[in-house]
């Protein structure tokens, strides 16, 4: 026994489909499945949005490798290490005619060699061009790499050797 649908077509040569060139090829649909998303369907394939595996294709970069760098450079550190200083911000300090500028705690993670270097400055910070380390150390001062570990692992930092 079939479908009421069914049976109402039941007598008829083309079951609705219209002309019996209708139901060949799929000329009459404008094409199969999604063809003509970015053509002549394209606002149905806008009405329905965004379906997985049909728009935005390619790769996403896992968080762990795709993380931002924050730089600064020498110059602009001369610049304002006598200003932050008078400010009294935390990670500026001043001994032996020499700044103490701990920019690893400010989350900078690298010092770039752009300007000039006329302080003596002791930097600390993750990674240092070879021009900004030139450049400091040209001036008198030292760059120190800080390795961002301060947990009870085995990676070999000062916390270990105790």
């Amino acid at each position: 026994m079939g479908h009421i649908r069914t049976k109402k077509f039941r007598g008829s040569r083309t079951c609705g489909g219209g002309t019996h060139k209708n139901r060949r090829g799929a000329g009459n649909r404008g094409g199969r499945g999604h063809a003509g998303g970015n053509a002549h369907h394209f606002i149905r394939a806008m009405r329905e949005g965004y379906r997985p595996g049909y728009m935005y294709k390619g790769f996403t970069r896992p968080k762990v490798v795709d993380q931002p760098v924050f730089i600064v450079n020498v110059g602009e550190l001369d610049e304002l290490v006598d200003f932050l200083y008078e400010m009294e911000a935390d990670y500026i300090g001043f001994e032996d005619d020499t700044f103490v500028v701990d920019l690893y705690s400010i989350g900078i993670n690298k010092v770039l060699g752009s300007g000039r270097v006329t302080k003596k400055m002791i930097v600390k910070a993750e990674s240092f061009s070879e021009s900004a380390r030139e450049k400091i150390e040209a001036a008198g001062g030292e760059c120190v790499e800080a390795d961002g570990c301060e947990c009870d692992c085995d990676c070999g930092c000062e916390e270990d050797e105790e």
